[in-house]
């Protein structure tokens, strides 16, 4: 199978869409695309202060930290959570205003989005072991936390991902294989085309 490494240095930065930060983007779908016209995009931003989340309408988004103390979020209409780098990612609708208040100083987060009825998305940090994945995903992301650099086996290659670094995988089934690190170094993203 295919693999893709892709260095953090490489990414691009833009502005958020409120203006208020930056982000760096990792992949969006289909390459190229506009804010407000993605089909799928995962981003990385570094939070400094408190203020609202940019809003995304029919969009699905899921929030991990990935460096820094944690973050609270305060989604319309749901009670407020506080994030961690070791707490499990957290989705909710990008419609709905949020808040952002930081616990104890800057953090990096990491930010998967899928446009709704269109497509979906699965956040999840990987622990010590194999680890299988579906052979229909539309798109599958290794990413690393600031606990890099973590090595990893990927159908028999050994890969080194430095902190914040990724690898986007092709078409599976694959096999991945986490070293003993703490869980909280390695996020898997996966992403597919919704059910018609």
């Amino acid at each position: 199978m295919a693999f893709v490494m892709h260095r953090s240095a490489d990414y691009r930065r833009m502005r958020w869409k409120n203006g208020l930060g930056e982000t760096a983007q990792i992949a969006i779908s289909p390459d190229g695309a506009a804010l407000d016209g993605f089909e799928w995009r995962i981003s990385m931003a570094h939070v400094e202060a408190d203020g609202p989340f940019s809003p995304f309408a029919d969009i699905d988004r899921t929030l991990s930290i990935l460096e820094g103390e944690g973050l609270q979020l305060s989604p319309a209409g749901r009670e407020a959570v506080v994030l961690g780098p070791a707490s499990a990612p957290f989705g909710f609708a990008g419609d709905l205003a949020c808040g952002a208040t930081l616990v104890g100083g800057a953090v990096t987060d990491l930010n998967v989005m899928t446009r709704r009825h269109q497509y979906w998305h699965r956040v999840r940090r990987l622990a010590a072991g194999p680890i299988a994945a579906a052979s229909d995903l539309a798109a599958a992301f290794l990413v690393a936390s600031a606990f890099g650099p973590v090595t990893v086996c990927i159908d028999g290659a050994t890969l080194r991902l430095a902190a914040f670094d990724s690898v986007s995988l092709g078409p599976g089934p694959w096999i991945i294989v986490v070293p003993e690190v703490v869980p909280e170094a390695l996020l898997l993203v996966e992403i597919g085309v919704a059910a018609a």
